[in-house]
């Protein structure tokens, strides 16, 4: 018997995806990979993760050669139909895999599929006869090893903590000698790894990242794009601009040794500031790869390791990158599959207000706080920003105003490079716009203007200040914030870690003053 053609979506990109030593298709079976029009036309994606996405698909195409069908199409059901000859049902009965009829038509060793990484196209996969999904790739822990970690004794806290230091364990990452505990005796670093920007520079004094070479394949992909927006056939947002981001195994490997050699020491102590010239700080700009598949995270977790054994890392930078892809990628990950598909529509906070357009069309030049204004045009021209930025300027402003969470979902989702369904939904969900009501986070994440002033150089420049609060010089973010807790303010007080935050507010004498103009603001850009 032939072997199972074997489907790869557009994030399972790497060699760990067709391997048969991890549960993977048979070494002989043939390749299809689809390229659906109908995803650019649902949404108004960033045009650089359009590029990125198409660009590393290609290329994988190109190296497996002849046994890959590579089909470009409208959806992915007539993708299916073009690459195995017989239609797939666009309507499912059911998604459990239980097609009915159908599977008795001699389909049932027709295709399969590694678990894909949303939940509407697993729903697509197994709805269509004869589709065998396979276990996930491109993670560290398993759903089956998550759920016995999350059903540990009745009601267990899913904080991160816990489920880091178990993974921890787990894999032997940091372990002292025989195993009981961290290497140097504390499991989080944070507290090493939050240093201000040092004073008087406008970068880093580190080596830049890695920096691909566009190709006749990047070319080609540019030339589509800008044929399909003329055409009127999709449209984006953001700038084009040459490819930032590994789009080849062979490239994401580059990436990541030079990390690991040149970026790794460095990465800690600054890993929460941010400077207006530097956007890239020593941060690694693994995630897009790794998010495509084409890196996996054990691999980088490893060599994170390795360096701090060989003496070429110190723990506090190594212990960082370790908590940020075996710990908060690996959480994400099962979170999202754990709290269902219920969570997008959380929103405990009832925030309601549409987002603006000017921050819908990254529309920097329109906005006057400079934070915010730095940020996304970082946003606009690259699709990225680290970590801070996305929390406490982005993130931190839609929750001041109220934005609809799920919008800002879905505006994070297209507008980053490493964005999927997966990775932002519980991301802002539950860490950014706390609309699960702390499921996921003990406070919601949010500040006055002194912290982006103390952990960056943005606020020098800025039009605002920080310590204003009201008047023509008051900062939009510690404006908003007091407006905020305002709201909140029954909510709040009943939480340990706001409520003496939300005391506070008896002290501002100016607080209708504040609350007035923050109000007459609207939805105008700061």
């Amino acid at each position: 018997m032939a072997p199972r053609p074997h489907w790869l979506f557009g994030d399972q990109l790497g060699p760990h995806f067709i391997d048969p030593r991890h549960g993977g298709p048979d070494a002989k079976s043939p390749l299809v990979m689809i390229e659906a029009r109908s995803v650019l036309r649902r949404r108004r994606f960033h045009r650089a993760k359009a590029h990125l996405v198409l660009s590393a698909m290609r290329h994988r195409a190109a190296e497996l050669g002849d046994r890959i069908t590579y089909v470009r199409a409208e959806t992915y059901a007539e993708g299916l139909e073009q690459a195995l000859g017989h239609p797939a049902p666009h309507r499912p009965d059911s998604h459990d895999g239980d097609a009915g009829p159908s599977q008795e038509r001699g389909a049932g060793d027709r295709l399969t599929v590694c678990h894909p990484t949303s939940r509407r196209a697993l729903d697509f996969v197994r709805a269509q006869p004869g589709v065998e999904v396979l276990g996930a790739r491109g993670f560290m822990v398993s759903h089956d090893d998550f759920a016995e970690w999350a059903g540990r004794g009745s009601g267990q806290s899913l904080r991160m903590e816990g489920f880091y230091r178990w993974v921890r364990g787990r894999h032997d990452l940091l372990m002292d000698g025989d195993g009981d505990g961290p290497v140097g005796g504390r499991w989080n670093l944070d507290h090493d790894n939050r240093e201000p920007p040092p004073r008087g520079k406008e970068t880093l004094d580190v080596r830049g990242p890695w920096q691909p070479r566009e190709d006749d394949i990047d070319e080609e992909v540019r030339h589509d794009l800008d044929r399909w927006e003329r055409d009127g056939d999709v449209s984006f947002v953001g700038r084009d601009g040459p490819r930032r981001f590994p789009a080849t195994r062979r490239e994401a490997l580059s990436a990541l040794r030079r990390f690991i050699t040149h970026r790794l020491p460095d990465f800690g102590r600054h890993e929460d500031a941010v400077l207006a010239a530097d956007p890239v700080m020593s941060h690694s700009l693994l995630s897009a790869p790794l998010n495509l598949g084409l890196l996996d995270p054990a691999e980088c977790v490893e060599r994170a390791v390795h360096a701090y054994r060989a003496g070429d890392a110190p723990l506090n930078s190594v212990e960082g990158f370790v908590r940020q892809i075996a710990g908060w990628r690996e959480y994400v990950w099962h979170l999202y599959w754990h709290f269902g598909e219920d969570y997008r529509h959380r929103n405990a906070l009832r925030h309601t207000t549409p987002l603006p357009d000017w921050f819908l069309d990254l529309d920097a030049d329109a906005v006057t706080a400079n934070c915010l204004s730095t940020v996304l045009a970082q946003v606009r021209d690259t699709g990225w920003t680290h970590h801070i930025p996305r929390l406490m300027v982005l993130g931190s402003r839609a929750l001041q105003d109220g934005w609809d969470p799920e919008a800002v979902t879905d505006w994070f989702h297209r507008c980053f490079v490493d964005g999927y369904d997966w990775v932002m939904l519980p991301n802002v969900v539950g860490m950014s716009q706390y609309a699960d009501g702390g499921l996921m986070t003990t406070k919601p994440y949010t500040s006055g203007g002194a912290y982006i002033h103390r952990m960056s150089d943005l606020c020098g420049p800025c039009a605002y200040r920080p310590t204003d609060r009201t008047g023509d010089h008051a900062c939009p973010y510690t404006a908003g914030y007091w407006a905020f807790l305002h709201r909140h303010r029954t909510r709040l007080a009943a939480n340990h870690r706001t409520a003496r935050a939300v005391k506070g507010l008896d002290r501002i004498k100016d607080l209708p003053e504040l609350l007035e103009a923050h109000a007459e603001r609207g939805d105008t850009p700061p």
